[in-house]
């Protein structure tokens, strides 16, 4: 699994998940002994239980795929499980009598990782990467990316002749120069058929025929759907994070995460070229 998938929010689910088995360990009453591992009930609902949850939200992160079970999907059925063994646990202190450390710890444990499975989806901060991605180092066919050297729209690089379309340059921070196509391309001179420029102005847009690769980010999260235009995402582009576009369809971008996923970004609005 690529610990880059994870988000913060994925990483609060998994620090609960080992609190919980850890307090599993530690005596359930304060006049008793006893642990959870003596306690089937409690055991499975809430110490297991949270351990599973965690399990099948981290990996229903890392699957490119969406996988079901009765009906829900491995996230959202981690997302119930966990919220169970968090009402589970409440009860059972409320009814021990006396808690002991044990029963206190998976209380707080489960609570922390119940909010932390439903809020993630919800709260941009918990949805920022867990891990920062590292530039992606790309062998490409027209240069070299990274360590101060230039590769075509490698942020930070400047790129000088624009690949066969002489003259042609890209401003740091993703500026372009009038006449520059999406790629960072030269758009074709207007042939004076169309009155006022139209030509131009349609080729400054961008075209498949003109596109070349680039480094871009996105301003807020956005999803990445497969290429073979299934309606379920495959991947989340996060804020801060370089990505590569490798195709241009349309108004969509066919990018590339760190992990080598390729898929669409529907949504380009508002992107920072490198």
């Amino acid at each position: 699994m690529n610990i880059r998938s994870l988000s913060r929010g994925d990483g609060v689910v998994i620090g609960a998940a080992v609190l919980l088995l850890i307090a599993s360990f530690l005596n359930l009453s304060s006049y008793g002994s006893a642990n959870a591992w003596q306690s089937l009930a409690l055991l499975m609902s809430v110490y297991l239980a949270g351990v599973i949850a965690a399990a099948l939200i981290v990996t229903a992160r890392a699957l490119p795929q969406p996988r079901k079970v009765a009906g829900l999907e491995l996230g959202q059925f981690g997302v119930a499980l966990s919220v169970f063994a968090a009402w589970t646990a409440f009860w059972a202190i409320l009814g021990s009598g006396g808690a002991g450390v044990g029963l206190i710890i998976g209380l707080i444990a489960a609570l922390a990782q119940a909010g932390a499975a439903v809020a993630t989806p919800l709260v941009p901060a918990l949805k920022v990467a867990l891990v920062g991605e590292a530039r992606p180092q790309v062998a490409h066919p027209y240069g070299t990316a990274g360590g101060g050297t230039q590769g075509y729209g490698y942020p930070g690089a400047q790129q000088q002749g624009g690949y066969g379309y002489p003259g042609g340059q890209q401003q740091p921070g993703g500026a372009q120069q009038p006449g520059q196509g999406y790629g960072g391309q030269p758009a074709p001179a207007d042939s004076g058929a169309t009155p006022g420029g139209a030509a131009g102005a349609t080729a400054a847009a961008g075209s498949p025929a003109d596109f070349s690769p680039f480094w871009f980010a996105v301003p807020v999260a956005r999803p990445l759907y497969a290429e073979e235009g299934s309606p379920a995402p495959i991947a989340e582009l996060a804020p801060g994070t370089w990505y590569l576009a490798v195709e241009q369809r349309g108004a969509a971008l066919i990018a590339q995460t760190q992990d080598g996923r390729r898929g669409i970004l529907q949504d380009t609005t508002g992107i920072q070229r490198g």
